[in-house]
């Protein structure tokens, strides 16, 4: 009896951890994938700049955090009178950098992170957000749209909506978001989840990955 009391003491332990490193942020919506709006004939474009960092990501697991980027190959954004009604950002996943390390053990998670147990980046070294909607928000400091998309990670597309920052002047498009969270294993990526792999215990990495968005299309 008191064996079996100490087992639940530690599993509410490491469930009660596992909960408190949990990134933060709201979650985003999560859906079946929709049919991207066609341009406009009177869109206005604007280009994002390659090779920059769009992407800041936080992973969790018991014992702590790990952050990092994800820079953009490129994309562009629509824009019909001063409201964003479309666009495509493109991801390198190959880009995916940890920013909390240092030499082996950064070199280390950033490699395993690229390999099959993650992102499997050989097979999909590109990942793609196309937007579907923009809606307006009210009443928030932190945000004042909805921005809904197509996110493709891996081999699965869906539908993921977040709370953005949007600022559209006659020079280009600024996208911010606060900090909002997905869950990993909706794109196929499991490695290290208690969904799909028993007696993990404090080796358990959290589905739930924090992202935040910063981008300048101009």
């Amino acid at each position: 009896m008191k064996l079996l009391r100490f087992s639940a003491f530690v599993l509410f332990v490491l469930s009660f951890a596992a909960c408190k490193n949990a990134p933060e942020g709201e979650k985003a919506t999560t859906g079946e994938a929709k049919a991207a709006p066609k341009t406009e004939v009177s869109a206005k474009s604007y280009s994002l700049v390659a090779n920059t960092p769009v992407v800041n990501w936080t992973g969790a697991k018991i014992g702590g955090q790990h952050t990092g980027t994800i820079s953009t190959t490129g994309g562009k954004v629509s824009v019909v009178n001063g409201a964003i009604t479309g666009g495509k950002v493109n991801l390198s996943m190959a880009s995916v950098t940890c920013t909390d390390l240092e030499g082996d053990s950064k070199g280390q998670l950033e490699g395993h992170l690229k390999s099959a147990d993650f992102f499997d980046v050989e097979k999909f070294p590109t990942s793609t957000f196309e937007i579907t909607k923009v809606t307006k928000l009210m009443n928030n400091d932190d945000a004042n749209a909805m921005i809904f998309g197509n996110l493709t990670l891996k081999d699965v597309t869906k539908e993921v909506g977040f709370k953005a920052m949007v600022k559209v002047s006659d020079t280009g498009v600024i996208v911010s978001t606060p900090s909002f969270t997905i869950d990993r294993t909706d794109f196929n990526v499991k490695y290290g989840s208690n969904k799909f792999f028993d007696g993990l215990k404090d080796k358990a990495i959290n589905d739930e990955v924090g992202l935040v968005i910063n981008f300048t299309a101009s």
